[in-house]
C-alpha cells in the first residue's frame, strides 16, 4: 500500500464531505445529527469508498465540530427557532419536546427553549390547543348539532396533538363565540 495514495483520498474524503455540509447547509438549517445522518448517507449512496463506517464518522464528526466551532451550526439557536416554529403551528409543548428529540436536539437546550417560551407567553399550550382547532375545523368550529357526535374524534385530535385532558376538555366546551373572540386576542 502507498500512504501518499491513502493520504489523497483521505483528503478527497474530507473536501467532498465538506462541500456537502456546506451546500446543505445554504439549503436548509439543520440540527447537528440531521447534518450527520445525511453526510453518512451520502457517503454511502454516493462516494461510496472503502473506508469503514467508524472511520467515516470520525471524519464527519470532525466536521461537524469545526462548523460548530465556525458557528455555522448552532443546536441553541436551531432549538429556539424550531419551538417558535412549533408553537406557531399548533403544537403542545409536549409535542415540542418530542419532536426537537426526534431531531436530536440536546435535552438541555430543548428544556431552554421551552422555559422561554413559557416565560414569553402566558398559558401556551392553550393557545395552541386554539389554533389547532381552528386549523382543524374541530371543536367549537363545528357545528352546534355535530358538536357531541364528533366529540370523542376531537379529543383524540388533541390528546395526540400532546394536550392534557383538562385542557382539551376546556377548549371543546367552549361556545363558538367565545372561540371566536380568543382567537381574535391571539
Amino acid at each position: 500500500m502507498n500512504p501518499t495514495s491513502n493520504k489523497s483520498d483521505f483528503e478527497d474524503l474530507t473536501t467532498n464531505l465538506k462541500d456537502l455540509a456546506y451546500s446543505y447547509l445554504e439549503k436548509y438549517s439543520p440540527s447537528k445529527q440531521q447534518l450527520k445522518v445525511y453526510l453518512l448517507k451520502k457517503y454511502l449512496t454516493k462516494i461510496k469508498g472503502s473506508k469503514s463506517k467508524k472511520e467515516v464518522s470520525s471524519i464527519i464528526d470532525e466536521i461537524i465540530i469545526n462548523l460548530e466551532k465556525n458557528k455555522f451550526i448552532n443546536e441553541e439557536l436551531y432549538s429556539d427557532s424550531k419551538a417558535r416554529i412549533f408553537l406557531r403551528r399548533g403544537y403542545s409543548l409536549n409535542k415540542i419536546n418530542q419532536s426537537l428529540r426526534n431531531k436530536g436536539v440536546d435535552i438541555k437546550y430543548i428544556k431552554q427553549s421551552i422555559n422561554k417560551i413559557k416565560e414569553n407567553q402566558i398559558e401556551p399550550d392553550f393557545v395552541s390547543a386554539l389554533k389547532l382547532c381552528k386549523r382543524r375545523r374541530i371543536g367549537p368550529l363545528r357545528p352546534q348539532m355535530n358538536r357531541e357526535l364528533f366529540y370523542k374524534k376531537d379529543m383524540g385530535i388533541l390528546a395526540r396533538g400532546g394536550f392534557s385532558f383538562d385542557l382539551s376538555k376546556r377548549v371543546l366546551n367552549l361556545d363558538s363565540k367565545e372561540f371566536n373572540k380568543l382567537l381574535k386576542i391571539v
